[in-house]
């Protein structure tokens, strides 16, 4: 299948858009100053190509992306902007918090510590967080 990059962006912009929101919108504008082509490629490879396949759903995506960055324990904003977009996408609060206790059995205490902060951030800006 030959697809040319302008329908890999546009696919890609809208599937962005779709999952991340605003938090997506903002993660490309900070690129496109200093990266431009990261920026595309940002929108055309992950979103325009592997977000766009068929085979795994949107919140099964979001889970295995979540949990990867929880493993990864170095993907602060990443882990935050997917947080929101697993939160986007179906997942619940609960979900995540299990997604990231599922983690420590793999990625240590220390990145599943990170990303309960994380998800700590992301629910009190959302509201999703009891007083």
């Amino acid at each position: 299948m030959s697809v040319n990059n302008n329908e890999r962006f546009t696919r890609g912009r809208q599937k962005l858009k779709e999952i991340d929101g605003e938090a997506g919108e903002k993660v490309i504008e900070s690129l496109k100053s200093i990266a431009p082509d990261l920026a595309r490629y940002t929108i055309e490879y992950p979103f325009g190509d592997v977000y766009s396949r068929k085979g795994l759903d949107l919140k099964s995506r979001e889970i295995a992306t979540v949990a990867a960055l929880t493993a990864m324990g170095n993907a602060d904003a990443q882990l935050k902007v997917h947080i929101g977009a697993a939160l986007n996408v179906g997942c619940s609060a609960e979900e995540i918090i299990e997604i990231i206790i599922q983690m420590s059995v793999y990625a240590g205490f220390p990145a599943a510590l990170n990303a309960a902060t994380a998800a700590k951030f992301v629910f009190a800006e959302r509201g999703l967080l009891e007083a």
